[in-house]
């Protein structure tokens, strides 16, 4: 393992003004996505699709750091037989994979999850790292439940913390593996969004979960310069009746990172974990503000930059232009953001 080299890639997928797209939609979740638009999921309109985001020279080239692809992907070529993994190279972005192999129950916890994925790992990163891939993504889920695991509660509840401690193993496994095969991997404990616990139940809970994965790092050896840190924000659930401000949202989710977060980590690029477009850029532009940090604040965004350009698209080739522009528009309304330069106003003035 050459830590330098992790360290100059992780760097830069963190660059001032650059986040991540996360194109990395299994297929299940793209076929959600497009029956929504009416746009029949095949290899072929996936391909146009992910072509057309790729082919985006101001969004991919200025507001674009690195882009997490899915394994079908990365062997695909473009309509005129480029690779679409030399696209995102052309434009100077840092191709990615996603890795996990999604999620199944875990035994002995009813109603939560455990990411696969860690067997024949170290091989499939030696096939990725050759076709081009210089990070990758792995995706632990922890969601939260009625009751806690704490004193004066009524029992153990969601999380436990088998759930937290099992998925923290598995993302510091898989970490390992990655700097092993020169891969910088992308460390993603995201803590959902969904129900109605209020946003101090999801930072203590998040707290649990990033004190664990960090210790579960240190235990594997896991090199902190070489990695990034892909988190969710202290937000309140979806269900909860008071949504917190975004001001609170950004004031909380700073003062959790710098409790929990080592300085050594070179860059934090959040999930939009279900937020709109807005809000997802509004808090990540109000944490930048606060300033003062050690590491770099950016986006790992999917939907969030995804939902507009996809609507716009449609599925029609006469509508790729007009896709494009969507997806620029939200991509550097991010760009912003991660320098703290975002105003509302600047939406408006766009539409």
């Amino acid at each position: 393992m050459n830590l330098a080299d992790l360290n100059k890639v992780a760097l830069a997928m963190v660059t001032p003004g650059k986040g991540i797209l996360a194109a990395d939609e299994s297929s299940g979740t793209i076929k959600k996505r497009f029956d929504a638009i009416k746009v029949e999921s095949t290899e072929q309109s996936r391909r146009d699709y992910r072509e057309m985001l790729f082919r985006s020279q101001e969004a991919m080239s200025q507001y674009i750091s690195g882009v997490i692809l899915y394994d079908e992907t990365i062997w695909q070529e473009a309509k005129d037989g480029t690779p679409l993994i030399r696209l995102i190279e052309q434009s100077g972005a840092i191709p990615g994979i996603k890795v996990d192999e999604g999620t199944q129950a875990l035994p002995g916890c009813p109603g939560e999850l455990v990411t696969a994925g860690l067997d024949k790992l170290a091989e499939r990163l030696k096939k990725y790292y050759e076709r081009g891939a210089r990070f990758a993504k792995w995706r632990a889920v922890i969601d939260i439940g009625p009751g806690t695991d704490g004193p004066g509660t009524s029992g153990p509840g969601i999380p436990t913390m088998t759930a937290i401690h099992v998925n923290a193993h598995a993302l510091a496994r898989y970490a390992a593996l990655c700097q092993a095969a020169q891969i910088v991997p992308i460390v993603e404990p995201e803590v959902l969004m969904d129900g109605d616990h209020d946003i101090d139940r999801c930072y203590e809970v998040t707290q649990r979960v990033l004190d664990e994965t960090f210790r579960e790092l240190r235990v594997q050896r896991v090199e902190l310069e070489g990695m990034i840190l892909k988190p969710n924000m202290a937000i309140a659930g979806k269900k909860c009746a008071k949504q917190a401000s975004v001001q609170e949202v950004a004031e909380k989710t700073i003062r959790l990172l710098k409790a929990c977060v080592p300085a050594a980590v070179p860059g934090i690029a959040f999930l939009s974990g279900g937020q709109s477009d807005e809000d997802a850029t509004a808090h990540l532009s109000a944490m930048n503000r606060i300033g003062g940090l050690p590491w770099r604040l950016t986006f790992s965004y999917g939907r969030a930059l995804q939902a507009a350009p996809q609507k716009a698209w449609s599925g029609k080739a006469e509508n790729v232009a007009v896709g494009q522009r969507a997806f620029t528009h939200r991509a550097r309304m991010n760009s912003l953001a991660s320098k703290g330069e975002w105003k509302a106003d600047l939406e408006k003035k766009a539409a």
